[in-house]
C-alpha cells in the first residue's frame, strides 16, 4: 500500500545525469555550470532562466545584466525572430515584510537568446567567451538533433531521462526519501493518474519498464516531470528545509500533475493514452546491428556479374 497526495493536500491510501554531447563526449569545466542550470519544458525544449545565468556571466547587478538582455532582444528582432519566442517574461512577485510585495524581473531564455546575450555581453569577461562557445555548440547540437530520424531522437531522450532520473534519486535521498518506489509512483500518479504497475497493465507492457516503451513525446513529458521535481527539491535543500519522505513525494506528485495539466491545456494526448513503442533495448540493439551492417558493406568491395570482386 502507498499513499497518494491529492490536489487538496489530503492523503488517501490506494493499492499499489552527466550530460553528453552528440558524439558521447562530456561537457567539462565551466560548461558544466551552464549545463547545470539548464531546464527542460513540457515540450522537451531546453531553456535557461536569466537570474541563474547572470552570475555565471559575472554580472553582479540585475540592471547591468538587463541592459545586455535589451541589446540581445534588439538583435533578436533585427534577425526577424519574435522576441517573445526567445525571451519569455517569467517575472514574479516576492513577498516583503508586513504584507508587502515586490516584482522580481526574470526571463525564460531559449538557447538562441542565451547565445545573443553572450554575443552582446562584456567581451572583457572570460565567462562571456565561454558562454559564446557553449551556446554555439548547443545550437549546433539542436540542428543535428532535428536531422535525426525519430528512432535516434527517442534513444537520445531516453538517455537524458536515465541521467536525470539518477540525479533526482540522489536529490531525493538527500531530502530524506528511503522508499523510492513510493516516491517514483507519486510522480507517475501526478502525470498519468496511476502507478507504474497500473500503467504497465493498461498498456499491456508485461514486465517492461514504462519509460523503455515510451515514445519521444511521452519521454519528453517525463523528462520535464523529473527535471522540475529535482529543481524544486534542490531549491528547498539550499534554503535549509527539512523535507522528509512525505513532502518530497508530494512535490513529485504535484509537479507531475502540473505537467499533466499543461498537456491538457495545449490539447495534447495524455501519456496513458499514448501507444507503447518497441522496447528501447531492442531498438538500440537493432540500430547498432544496422550500423555494423552498413559499415561492413562500405568495407566490402562490390561483386562483379561473374562473381569476381573489383
Amino acid at each position: 500500500m502507498v499513499e497518494d497526495w491529492n490536489e487538496h493536500g489530503r492523503s488517501t491510501t490506494i493499492a499499489l545525469a552527466m550530460t553528453t554531447d552528440l558524439t558521447g563526449g562530456s561537457l567539462l569545466g565551466p560548461h558544466r555550470d551552464f549545463e547545470s542550470i539548464k531546464k527542460v519544458d513540457a515540450d522537451g525544449i531546453e531553456y535557461w532562466e536569466a537570474r541563474e545565468l547572470m552570475p555565471l556571466l559575472e554580472y553582479a547587478q540585475w540592471r547591468n545584466f538587463e541592459s545586455v538582455i535589451r541589446k540581445a532582444q534588439k538583435a533578436c528582432n533585427m534577425s526577424g525572430q519574435d522576441i517573445s519566442d526567445h525571451f519569455a517574461d517569467i517575472s514574479k512577485m516576492s513577498e516583503l515584510g508586513q504584507g508587502g510585495h515586490r516584482k522580481i524581473d526574470d526571463y525564460k531564455l531559449s538557447r538562441y537568446a542565451c547565445y545573443l546575450i553572450a554575443q552582446n555581453g562584456d567581451a572583457d569577461k572570460k565567462p562571456i567567451a565561454l558562454a559564446q562557445t557553449y551556446f554555439a555548440i548547443q545550437t549546433r547540437k539542436q540542428e543535428l538533433y532535428e536531422l535525426l530520424p525519430e528512432s535516434k531522437k527517442r534513444l537520445m531522450i531516453r538517455s537524458e531521462v536515465t541521467d536525470h532520473n539518477k540525479k533526482l534519486a540522489e536529490t531525493a535521498k538527500k531530502s530524506g526519501v528511503t522508499r523510492f518506489g513510493t516516491f517514483n509512483d507519486a510522480g507517475y500518479l501526478g502525470l498519468y493518474g496511476m502507478t507504474h504497475r497500473s500503467i504497465q497493465i493498461k498498456k499491456g507492457l508485461g514486465k517492461d519498464k514504462v519509460l523503455d516503451r515510451a515514445g519521444a513525446t511521452e519521454l519528453a513529458a517525463n523528462l520535464f516531470r523529473i527535471t522540475q521535481t529535482d529543481d524544486q527539491l534542490q531549491k528547498r535543500l539550499e534554503n535549509g528545509d527539512m523535507i522528509g519522505e512525505r513532502s518530497a513525494a508530494n512535490t513529485h506528485f504535484k509537479i507531475g500533475g502540473k505537467v499533466r495539466q499543461t498537456i491538457k491545456d495545449i490539447g495534447g494526448t495524455l501519456p496513458e493514452h499514448l501507444k507503447p513503442e518497441e522496447d528501447i533495448r531492442k531498438l538500440e540493439r537493432r540500430m547498432n546491428s544496422d550500423e555494423r551492417t552498413k559499415l561492413k558493406q562500405k568495407r566490402e568491395p562490390p561483386e562483379l556479374p561473374d562473381g569476381n570482386s573489383v
